[in-house]
Order: structure tokens, then C-alpha cells, then sequence
């Protein structure tokens, strides 16, 4: 069975859309996420999202709301307590460790299959179903319009958060909202690919972007183009080679854009700085 007989699978058409769907949001969100150093904050929500997905599954049997609930006290907890950037990663440390701890111990009490808590951890691409597509589209028509909403303050506090303070931004609040959308977003993405792939779309792509460009229209394209490459990329080289997993072929590849941007941004440098001996003479 080659590529094309599993191309008209509706499985792989899901798995396509959704990494596409993931991308698109991914890319939007991280080359903010690289600009206010909040790495850490994207792994740690995609973590505990397996604590609250642990809650769901033990109060209402519904591990996707819990996961979502849990995301959003996660967030308020790393805007409160990480308000200062070098207070930042120390609160999530603390907040990953006691969170995960919690996860373990909710789950201990569930007497049914802890499947759908665990899937969140690693994710299950090739599951998806239609209503986790029409949840994904909501998600990432929310992102494209709060991002759009957001676009100037949030850069500006993302950039320069003392001068933006001092003009007037509601830093802390614009910090607190998009928190929430990072962990909305990277919630419902880690159900799908799992938190490694979280990782691997949302820093990867946008700091391999900002290699390439300063303007942040340019590194938003950019970021949003390269995760869709990797994931979509990812699932079709899987499909082809299924004993290799999808997310081996996601991370290489996402991988390999930042090391090729890296190397373009240096030849770049490069011509700036030793331009062409025509070029100098005709300036």
C-alpha cells in the first residue's frame, strides 16, 4: 500500500487537516512566545494539561473539558505568580512539578482506562476525529482574530515591556490574556500531536523565522509556513515510511528549517557586510 491509496483515507485526511489546523495556530502564537522567552511556559502547560485531563476524567468522566479547565487555572497560576521575568521559569518549575505530582495521584483514584489522560501526554495524530476538527478550527479562528486584536500591544509588551508600561499598556493584563490563548491552544494541540510536537511547532518554526526577517508580518508568514511544512511534512514522509513515527519526521524537519535558516541568516549577515567589489563601486 503506497502514499496515494492512504492520501484517500479518511484518517490521514483528519491527521492532515489537524496538523495543518495546529500549524497555522502554532505559528501565530510562537514567534511571540520566542520574543518574551516563554518556552518553558508552552512545555509546562502542555504537561499539566495531563493533570487536568486527570480531574475531568475522575469528576465528570470528560478528560478534554478537564484538560482545557486545568489549562486555564495553569495559566492564571504562571501569570500570577511568574509576573516578573526572571521570576518566571522558577514558578513554572515549581508549577509542573506539584501539577504533574497531582496528575499521578488523580489518576491513581480512576478506576476506568486512563487512555484519553495518557494520549494527551503523547498524543494519537492519526485519531482524530470530526468533532476534535471542528473544535481545532473554533481554536484557531479565536487565535487568528484575539492575535489580530492583540497584534500592537502585545508586540510592543512582548519587545519592550517597561517602555509599553510606561505609554499606558495594560502589560500584565495583555500578558494574562494571551497566556490563556498559548494554553488553550497548546492544550487542544497536545490531545492531538502530543506535548513533544507542541514543542517542536510552536518554538521551532518562529525562532527559525526570526532568523530569516525582523519584520514581525514577515516572521508570523514565515513561522505559520514552516510548522506546516513540518507537520504536514512530518505525516507524509510517516505515511510513506510508517515503521519511522510521525513525530520523528515532524522534529527532524522542523529541525533541519532552523538549521538551514540559521546558516541563510549568516550568509545574509555576510553579503551585508562584504558587499560585491560591483556593488561598492556603483555606490
Amino acid at each position: 500500500m503506497g502514499l496515494s491509496f492512504y492520501l484517500h483515507q479518511a484518517f490521514a485526511q483528519h491527521a492532515l487537516i489537524a496538523a495543518a489546523l495546529i500549524s497555522v495556530a502554532c505559528g501565530l502564537l510562537g514567534p511571540f512566545v520566542v520574543t518574551r522567552g516563554a518556552a518553558f511556559a508552552v512545555h509546562g502547560t502542555a504537561e499539566l494539561a495531563f493533570t487536568g485531563a486527570a480531574a475531568g476524567l475522575l469528576i465528570s468522566d470528560d478528560p478534554v473539558v478537564g484538560a482545557l479547565v486545568g489549562s486555564v487555572v495553569v495559566a492564571t497560576a504562571i501569570g500570577l505568580l511568574g509576573a516578573r521575568t526572571r521570576e518566571r521559569d522558577s514558578a513554572i518549575g515549581v508549577i509542573l512539578a506539584f501539577g504533574l505530582g497531582l496528575g499521578v495521584l488523580l489518576l491513581g483514584h480512576y478506576d476506568g482506562f486512563a487512555t484519553e489522560a495518557t494520549n494527551i501526554l503523547f498524543g494519537y495524530i492519526y485519531g482524530v476525529s470530526t468533532r476534535q476538527l471542528l473544535i481545532l478550527l473554533i481554536i484557531v479562528a479565536i487565535v487568528i482574530v484575539l492575535t489580530a486584536l492583540m497584534f500592537r500591544p502585545l508586540l510592543f509588551a512582548s519587545v519592550d515591556p517597561e517602555l509599553a508600561e510606561a505609554r499606558g499598556v495594560p502589560v500584565r493584563l495583555v500578558g494574562l490574556l494571551f497566556l490563556y490563548l498559548l494554553a488553550v491552544t497548546v492544550t487542544e494541540a497536545a490531545q492531538i500531536v502530543g506535548t513533544l510536537l507542541v514543542l517542536s511547532l510552536t518554538i521551532t518554526p518562529a525562532a527559525a523565522a526570526q532568523r530569516l526577517s525582523a519584520r514581525p508580518a514577515v516572521v508570523m508568514s514565515l513561522s505559520v509556513i514552516f510548522a506546516m511544512l513540518a507537520a504536514d511534512g512530518g505525516l507524509v514522509a510517516n505515511l510513506q515510511h510508517p515503521t519511522v513515527k510521525a513525530s520523528v519526521f515532524v522534529t527532524f524537519i522542523s529541525f533541519g528549517l532552523y538549521v538551514l535558516a540559521r546558516i541563510a541568516s549568516l550568509l545574509m549577515r555576510h553579503s551585508r557586510v562584504h558587499p560585491e567589489p560591483a556593488e561598492v563601486h556603483h555606490h
